[in-house]
């Protein structure tokens, strides 16, 4: 399926940008404070602030227990915004790989579930 770039659905956000422009002014923090509860440099809070770092477990851990949230929900915003713009980059790629079934029995051996 071929998109022009004006249909091109929109990219899921950073989590960053959600932290920077919903969850810290929501929770009253400033970038300095919420670093210091963090207990992170503020210029790493910076650089996933800007979308420059990722979102990685330790800090999905120290961002759930700031914001009374879950590191899931944190991980999951990376995930759906890196895998997003991977499959931006490899659209050409991607059609050409052919598709295999696994079979049913070792789809639910493996913990395969279908959320497409």
């Amino acid at each position: 399926m071929t998109h022009s770039r004006d249909t091109l659905p929109a990219a899921p956000p950073h989590p960053g940008w959600i932290l920077r422009d919903r969850v810290l002014p929501g929770l009253g923090l400033s970038i300095s404070q919420a670093a210091r509860e963090l207990r992170i440099a503020r210029q790493t809070l910076h650089r996933v602030l800007a979308g420059k770092a990722a979102v990685s477990p330790e800090m999905a851990a120290r961002l759930a227990r700031l914001s009374g949230t879950t590191p899931h929900f944190w991980l999951e915003r990376q995930q759906q915004h890196d895998l997003w713009h991977a499959e931006q980059a490899l659209t050409g790629i991607l059609g050409l790989i052919p598709t295999h079934t696994l079979p049913a029995a070792l789809q639910a051996e493996i913990g395969l579930h279908h959320d497409r």
